[in-house]
């Protein structure tokens, strides 16, 4: 076959393949679509909070553990992208059971974040976009890193919840972010993603710094008087979507641990 013919098939072969209804079931992963300017493609999204503009009008499939499938198969997708903690085990299977491609992503750090961004552009057929972004966050992580490099990390608590206490472990994202930002969460030893702990191993680890999400959480600290002085409010939940936005927000965080710098 002559390399004519070759270029000719392997272009028609893209076409045929490239995918034009794609469900995103994690709003992370919608996120993602919409940096890559790709929101033209989804069809269907799990809900989960505040939407971001460009995806307003996007059919819903359900929230956090509650997917229609019914809806799903309604809107013939032919790409499904699937955080794995957004549906339960049942389902999970049943996707891999219907006979649609299924791009599974779920980083554990930044690094990750930034590969998995590229790989999502790829699956969409948006491979330059994919590049450009992947290289922006990656160029914003260096930045970050070498600016809030410590010689002895902060120990960091970061708190999830308080009603009961929750945390993250140190396989979480979260767990990464704090050490780019010079800290190390002080329960990065627990393998569960949000592991519950007490304020009895709180106070035993001894943190440094202990990072709330609200002003209640922040109230809750004023029990333990030597603690209250340490705690710092991170209202951003940007810290919880692993998507392009993330990096702005540890850079946020960042300025909440190590103001000065």
């Amino acid at each position: 076959m002559s390399r004519y013919w070759l270029a000719l098939l392997l272009v028609f072969s893209t076409q045929v393949l490239a995918v034009e209804r794609v469900v995103s079931l994690a709003p992370s992963l919608s996120e993602i679509v919409a940096e890559l300017g790709a929101a033209d493609l989804l069809v269907g999204v799990l809900d989960g909070g505040e939407r971001p503009p460009a995806l307003a009008k996007v059919p819903s499939v359900g929230h956090y553990g509650q997917l229609d499938m019914e809806r799903l198969l309604s809107l013939k997708p032919d790409l499904i992208l699937l955080w794995p903690g957004s549906v339960g085990p049942a389902q999970r299977e049943q996707l891999q059971r219907l006979n649609i491609p299924v791009y599974v992503a779920e980083p554990h750090s930044l690094e990750q974040l930034t590969t998995q961004v590229q790989a999502i552009a790829e699956q969409l057929g948006r491979p330059q976009a994919g590049r450009m972004l992947a290289d922006k966050l990656r160029q914003r992580l260096v930045e970050l890193r070498q600016r809030y490099r410590r010689t002895e990390p902060l120990r960091a608590f970061y708190q999830v919840w308080n009603q009961p206490l929750y945390t993250v472990g140190g396989g979480q994202i979260i767990s990464d972010a704090l050490q780019v930002c010079g800290a190390r969460n002080v329960f990065d030893d627990l393998k569960l993603p949000a592991p519950q702990v007490s304020v009895e191993s709180v106070l035993q680890r001894n943190p440094e710094v202990i990072l709330v999400g609200d002003q209640a959480q922040m109230d809750a600290w004023k029990a333990w008087p030597m603690m209250a002085a340490r705690v710092r409010l991170v209202p951003d939940k940007g810290l919880e979507r692993p998507s392009g936005q993330m990096l702005e927000a540890v850079a946020r965080l960042c300025q909440v641990i190590a103001p000065n710098l």
